[in-house]
């Protein structure tokens, strides 16, 4: 299990227990999921099977309506079907598991004769594993959208805290490079700066390479050139802002500015929880505080009056 907290599993499988995946070759690259060890088990035996999609509470297969999975899966009193799921993790080793459930529905695959996609209903809730992976995916599509243009400003801490490699990169301005520093990025977009003029910049079409690191992989991501300025005193330096084509942003890259911001936000909360119990604490000391004083005026006046203090027993 990575470094999801079980608080953190349960929320997605609270919001995302019925948002259906359909596994592109961007989200198979992106999970690290791979295609050649996923089985689908009955009956003591298994089988390979493509796996076209899936929620918490359920999978599509596919697999050939001929062969032996086919005849198994499809009898009048199937047993329980399992489904082998393998991720490759971080030091390259693999993390298989099994998801138990039973067919709901067996049809051809978009009308194809040799092929048909089933329907496996899970009967437990899947592995923490699966969750905090399939989770994270869905929670960075959720955010692209939602905090799209929430600005990360670049600093050391920032590009490690992201796994960036380094500021400096290039971009292709019309397919020509050209050296650049990024200056801030979001989920749709990136400002930087580099030499030139303005006019040749604008709307123009651009695709600027970023390094990430832990684990290692270079992201090309494709927009245009939405605005630029200049920097005062330097009219040869331009600071370019670039919008994504949304369609192609990677999911991987979607994933590092979510898990940014998502830790930001939780660090945010945790000090706001912190600052509540100080102040908490302080007036509750404050208030002890104030009764002892108050005890201990009132057992003054009762003495000046010649009585007895009325003390409390030890607790």
């Amino acid at each position: 299990m990575g470094l999801a907290t079980s608080q953190q599993l349960q929320n997605y499988y609270d919001h995302y227990r019925d948002t259906e995946i359909t596994y592109t070759k961007d989200i198979l690259r992106t999970l690290n999921l791979d295609p050649r060890q996923i089985y689908v088990k009955c009956n003591g035996s298994q089988w390979p099977c493509i796996i076209n999609s899936t929620s918490f509470i359920a999978a599509r297969i596919i697999i050939g309506a001929k062969g032996g999975a086919f005849a198994e899966i499809t009898k009048k009193d199937v047993p329980p079907v399992n489904i082998r799921f393998c991720f490759i993790d971080a030091d390259n080793q693999p993390l298989s598991f099994f998801v138990t459930g039973k067919v709901s529905e067996v049809k051809p695959y978009m009308s194809s004769q040799d092929l048909v996609i089933v329907t496996i209903t899970f009967t437990q809730r899947p592995p923490d594993d699966f969750i905090e992976k399939i989770g994270a995916l869905l929670d960075a599509n959720v955010n692209a959208v939602r905090r799209r243009e929430e600005r990360i400003i670049l600093n050391a801490e920032v590009k490690r805290k992201m796994g960036l490699y380094k500021e400096e990169t290039i971009v292709l301005v019309q397919g020509v490079p050209r050296r650049c520093i990024l200056r801030d990025l979001s989920f749709s977009g990136v400002k930087l700066i580099l030499q030139g003029l303005s006019k040749f910049l604008q709307d123009k079409e651009a695709m600027i390479q970023m390094r990430f690191e832990d684990p290692s992989e270079i992201l090309s991501l494709k927009g245009t050139v939405v605005s630029t300025g200049i920097v005062e005193g330097r009219p040869d330096i331009i600071i370019a802002s670039i919008k994504y084509d949304e369609q192609s942003v990677p999911l991987a890259y979607k994933m590092r500015i979510n898990n940014y911001l998502s830790n930001i936000r939780k660090n945010i909360l945790n000090a706001n929880n912190e600052q509540a119990h100080q102040a908490a604490a302080v007036k509750a000391a404050a208030a002890k505080a104030l009764a002892q004083q108050k005890a201990a005026e009132n057992a003054a006046e009762q003495v000046s009056a010649g009585e007895a203090p009325v003390t409390e027993p030890a607790s």
